[in-house]
């Protein structure tokens, strides 16, 4: 039995996710153009090709307890110089995001984990690249603003290309969705967006 490396992530819907990627791939970090826009709740993890109907079923049974809410991002911050990454913080949501991701992980489920780092939702928009490129992804997206009502999340998996595809994308209240086999990585969410303020 192989195995696959999979995350669980919150997609952020257009137009934001496609200008967040932009902006990112413009800071210079290559990593850009294989990860959709997110926040994670699950962060790579290597698990049992085997395993991934358990995993999707454990996924159902948290969306089914989750509900909509409103995310909202505003500005930005960073983890150095502890870990090397700029953000886009989450000012409305993390919450919600923190309550799920305990439920993804949790202990008597097939995803169960400890983090490298205690949790903190947000949204990354510069990793791993040189400190003045860092400096400018802090600075350009000091007032970035976005919003929009966040109605579930999704199961992808790493290629060995390196770029995350979806598997599944799970609504609140239970209904698992498999994405069209031809949808591009960065293929709109289908989500109700407000404006950015």
């Amino acid at each position: 039995m192989g195995t696959v490396t999979i995350g669980v992530s919150i997609a952020v819907p257009e137009p934001h996710g496609s200008l967040l990627q932009a902006r990112r791939a413009g800071f210079g970090d290559a990593a850009a153009h294989g990860i959709p826009t997110h926040v994670t709740l699950l962060p790579p993890t290597e698990v049992g090709d085997g395993d991934l109907p358990a995993i999707e079923a454990h996924l159902t049974e948290v969306a089914a307890a989750g509900r909509p809410f409103t995310m909202r991002l505003s500005g930005t911050d960073t983890f150095r110089p502890l870990s090397p990454v700029v953000y886009v913080r989450v000012v409305e949501g993390a919450e919600a995001c923190t309550w799920l991701q305990k439920q993804v992980r949790d202990a008597s489920g097939p995803v169960a984990r400890e983090l490298q780092f205690p949790y903190h939702p947000h949204v990354t928009v510069a990793h791993g690249i040189d400190d003045a490129a860092m400096d400018r992804a802090f600075a350009e997206l000091a007032d970035y603003t976005a919003e929009w009502y966040c109605t579930g999340f999704a199961l992808h998996e790493q290629g060995a290309d390196g770029v995350w595809r979806r598997l599944r994308e799970f609504t609140f209240g239970g209904r698992a969705v498999v994405p069209p086999q031809a949808a591009p990585v960065d293929a709109p969410a289908d989500r109700g967006t407000l404006p950015a303020r």
